[in-house]
């Protein structure tokens, strides 16, 4: 009796089949599609076996390898900070939900109806895991090919971001030359308390900037560009 109320029913074929539309990828090995869509809350964790675990796993690498080489492939001439930052942004649990809602992966989980009733169908974690351990299942049935067209049309709309913030640009250059990270002193604080003007220097080296903004953050952001169009400046007449 415990065991029915925990399980659910599977998804039914049609439903299955309407997937397989949506991702555009026929499964060879069926078992292996619902695998990938057993949530670890449909035996209540008492067949750790049949759950998408192990699957989520093998797509998380699939995953990795796929993003690097696309974005090899679209920023040829970046180098590998602003790649990693690509990567981060396209690898996260975040990004795999986003693709899950598009191909409608959560109407097709099998889960515990009590994980269902908790709106489990739509959770961020849930359906990131769920998206990595159908690229694995894709990867098992199919090989890379299968699954590099699911990637390049699924995360295709995913913005990305290769610049990082004027503050992280000039961490990773000081430290990409051995130098110790930079540190923000408060210079002066101006004007009247409901208008006040921030004033913050930053050295680099002998050379020290200064960035002025309504708030601290913001003036730190202004000394890093100062500094980063001061050392670009020095370089570029070396």
């Amino acid at each position: 009796m415990m065991r029915s109320s925990v399980m659910s029913s599977f998804p039914s074929p049609d439903m299955l089949q309407a997937l397989q539309a949506r991702i555009g990828y026929q499964f060879q090995d069926q078992r292996l599609l619902e695998r990938a869509l057993t949530h670890s809350s449909h035996a209540d964790g008492t067949r750790p076996d049949q759950d998408n675990e192990r699957l989520e796993f093998l797509g998380d690498r699939v995953l990795g390898l796929l993003t690097a080489e696309y974005l090899i492939e679209s920023y040829p001439e970046e180098r590998e900070g602003p790649l990693a930052r690509g990567l981060n942004q396209l690898v996260n649990r975040k990004a795999c939900a986003q693709v899950a809602r598009a191909c409608g992966l959560g109407e097709a989980l099998r889960m515990s109806r009590s994980e269902a009733k908790s709106g489990g169908r739509d959770k961020t974690s849930i359906l990131g895991d769920a998206c990595e351990a159908l690229l694995g299942a894709m990867y098992q049935d199919g090989g890379l090919p299968a699954v590099r067209a699911f990637y390049r049309r699924f995360w295709a709309d995913i913005p990305v971001t290769l610049a990082a913030d004027p503050k992280t640009e000039l961490q990773e250059w000081v430290q990409g030359r051995g130098q110790e990270i930079p540190t923000y002193t408060l210079a002066s604080r101006d004007g009247p308390d409901h208008e006040p003007v921030f004033t913050v220097s930053v050295t680099i080296g002998a050379e020290t900037y200064k960035g002025t903004g309504r708030n601290k953050q913001a003036a730190e952001r202004k000394a890093a560009q100062a500094a980063l169009a001061g050392l670009n400046h020095q370089k570029d007449a070396e």
